[in-house]
């Protein structure tokens, strides 16, 4: 577990310098249990499962997976991609949406818990479908 210096009693400007020490996947996991945490807070009676999906469903695509995408997309279209790249678009466009298939499965067990439609539980959440999907 990965251990940062701060003082003990911490302003949120001390909390953050704190944060800043982190690698990126160390922030990515103390992301991940602020999610947690406040969800917890906004709904303290949601089951373990529940806070677990809903962690999960709230888990994006990680930053630099992400970037790098939008830097492909880009180049594409601009048409400057090259045969290389467009392999590798090929691949982070298959992982987005293996991430993406993740995610409607957490979602439909999510419904399935709270006895809901997915369509009922997408708008409770305030999900929208990609304007592409």
């Amino acid at each position: 577990m990965p251990t940062v210096q701060v003082k003990a009693q911490l302003s949120t400007d001390d909390l953050m310098q704190a944060v800043k020490q982190l690698s990126p996947s160390e922030l990515e996991g103390f992301v991940s249990h602020i999610i947690a945490f406040q969800a917890h807070q906004k709904a303290p009676g949601l089951s373990k499962d529940e806070s677990e999906l809903l962690l999960k469903i709230n888990q994006g695509v990680p930053p630099d997976i992400q970037e790098r995408y939008d830097e492909l997309i880009a180049k594409r279209q601009s048409e400057t991609l090259t045969p290389g790249e467009y392999d590798e678009l090929l691949r982070i466009t298959d992982q987005v949406e293996k991430l993406d298939a993740a995610r409607v499965e957490y979602l439909k067990e999510l419904a399935r818990i709270r006895q809901t439609s997915l369509t009922a539980l997408m708008e409770d959440l305030r999900i929208r479908t990609p304007a592409n999907g």
